[in-house]
């Protein structure tokens, strides 16, 4: 028999059934005319809130991976053998984040489906920022090296970091209106673009302003060089801090308080508040009135994915995101390597005014590839993603890649030849940044924001990105292992050749994946949407759609 307790009073519904069904038909009704207020909201100040909020926390993101581009030379200046990190050393610092990654995706995309999108968004960010302030003042020791201390603050940097992607992603999408919601989740996740530029510009400046510094540094021991690394690194504390209040106040979806608390009430209250006024209120005298709704469990998750057009979408979007990321990372996070391999920087500087022009070459090649390819390719997607759609960008930009990639791998020895071939060799590189962006990059997070349930939309948006990851430590260990077979840098081509293939590949699992361009949320999800609350929990019956309903203990 059911527990009863105390402090509840029995509903007049559990006695009458017609009433309980016409209840339950009531709250389905005005669930379905909440989702409709978001779905047709009108562009506010509190979409652009929710954008810059998320967006501050990508800024931070990329800031945070890719200065590690440049701060590993600087660190193989200082502590390297010969002004360079041995090979486990440079893997290391590089491979740590997106292995953090691939946990805090996982974890952070589950917890965000069980206790809420609210309150876990700033935890990930409380994460970033302490770990970001420990490599700064990481030190040397007996017991064990700086490498290996800033291995381990790089991994819980990457926890964080991977924590933002299903929250922001899931944040965005279920606050935005059907009509704007690629261009809000664009903009959110362009913001990556001006994370990896300025990561540059600060390199920049940071070598600038120690140009007389190091000029006066007694050769081969560049002790300011260390000044730099930790200064590149340490300012991405600050993007952090300025957007934690704001995470941590910003209300909870909506969407997750209705399918998830399954509380309609409170859910369209919230909808009226956060759209009118940007804020909500949570009276904590109301009264719970939950409605019967699926809800999440091991049982009802294999159900739901194991049913093929369900299952091919996550098997689409993790793939796609594998693929993309094998090539994404294995350029974004060597791109000192290819540029040092075209002739952009020195490897082993010869005396401190070679270290200092070498340090100017990579800042200087990273800022071109970033304005020429990066940032571009974001806001061009921006502007088509919801006219284009997600699935035709995403096919043009693995086709584009997988040309382009065939190109630089095949005709690689003869596009670095001379000064003027090097110049070509840039141009394609930086088109292969721009439909990266202008492509799979910006639709592979994207559509798992949008092509689920929101009983597993964080979950399943965080195992499509750690998919990604894994992608991206395969390219990290892969060009690491290879990059060097031959000589130094001689491998280079085959690995552009390699890149090539996996872009073939994710245009076939974009074709698993559905349009979601203009579509709600609960439209893409595959599940019927009339009678979706079956009924009010606790009460004997249930208005359903053709399913037998349990009745929860009271």
């Amino acid at each position: 028999m059911a527990a009863f307790r105390p402090q509840e009073k029995l509903s007049h519904t559990d006695s009458d059934p017609k009433l309980a069904d016409s209840e339950a038909y009531a709250l389905d009704e005005r669930r379905r005319a909440a989702l409709a207020e978001v779905d047709n909201a009108k562009f506010s100040w509190f979409h652009v809130k929710v954008c810059l909020v998320a967006g501050v926390g990508f800024f931070t993101d990329a800031y945070d991976i890719f200065a590690i581009n440049i701060a590993s030379t600087m660190l193989g200046y200082v502590y390297g053998h010969k002004f360079a990190l041995n090979f486990n050393q440079s893997l290391g610092v590089k491979v740590a984040t997106p292995v953090g990654n691939v946990f805090g995706q996982l974890i952070f995309g589950w917890l965000a489906d069980v206790l809420g999108r609210k309150r876990m968004y700033g935890i990930e960010l409380m994460i970033i920022i302490v770990a970001t302030f420990g490599q700064a003042i990481s030190g040397d020791g007996h017991a064990v090296g700086i490498i290996g201390v800033l291995v381990v603050w790089r991994f819980l940097m990457g926890i964080g970091i991977g924590g933002d992607y299903p929250l922001s992603a899931v944040i965005s999408s279920e606050f935005s209106s059907a009509r704007i919601r690629g261009r809000l989740m664009t903009a959110v996740f362009a913001s990556q673009g001006w994370g990896q530029l300025a990561g540059a510009i600060v390199a920049m400046v940071l070598v600038a302003a120690y140009k007389t510094s190091l000029l006066n540094d007694p050769y081969p021991v560049l002790n300011h060089v260390d000044y730099m690394w930790r200064l590149l690194i340490g300012l991405g504390c600050i993007p952090g801090c300025v957007a934690l209040y704001f995470r941590l106040t910003i209300p909870e979806t909506p969407r997750f308080t209705m399918d998830i608390e399954r509380n309609v009430v409170q859910a369209a209250q919230d909808v009226e508040n956060v759209l009118s006024t940007g804020k909500f209120y949570h009276d904590p005298d109301a009264v719970v009135q939950k409605a019967q709704t699926p809800r999440a469990s091991r049982r009802d998750f294999f159900a739901y994915f194991s049913k093929w057009e369900n299952g091919k979408v996550l098997l689409g979007t993790a793939y796609s995101w594998f693929a993309l990321d094998i090539a994404f990372y294995g350029l974004g996070l060597n791109s000192s390597v290819v540029l040092t391999a075209i002739g952009y920087a020195s490897p082993s500087p010869k005396s401190t005014h070679a270290a200092y022009h070498s340090l100017r070459n990579i800042c200087v090649g990273n800022i071109i590839l970033s304005v020429a390819g990066l940032i571009p390719g974001y806001w061009v997607a921006f502007l088509f993603i919801d006219t284009w759609g997600r699935k035709p960008i995403q096919l043009m930009g693995f086709t584009i890649l997988t040309i382009l990639f065939i190109i630089m791998g095949f005709a690689y020895d003869k596009l670095t030849a001379t000064s003027s071939a090097r110049a070509a060799f840039v141009f394609l590189y930086c088109l292969a940044n721009f439909f990266q962006n202008f492509g799979p990059n910006t639709t592979t997070f994207i559509v798992p924001g949008e092509a689920f349930p929101t009983r597993y939309r964080s979950t399943a948006h965080g195992i499509s990105a750690a998919a990604g990851k894994v992608g991206a430590i395969v390219a990290q260990v892969g060009f690491a292992r290879l990059v060097n077979i031959g000589g130094t840098n001689n491998f280079v081509k085959h690995i552009l050749e390699i890149f090539a293939f996996f872009m073939l590949t994710g245009i076939f699992s974009t074709l698993l994946l559905p349009e979601t361009k203009g579509r709600t949320l609960e439209d893409v999800s595959n599940e019927d949407q009339n009678g979706f609350v079956q009924g009010i929990a606790g009460s004997p019956t249930a208005y359903h759609n053709n399913a037998s309903v349990t009745v929860e203990p009271r």
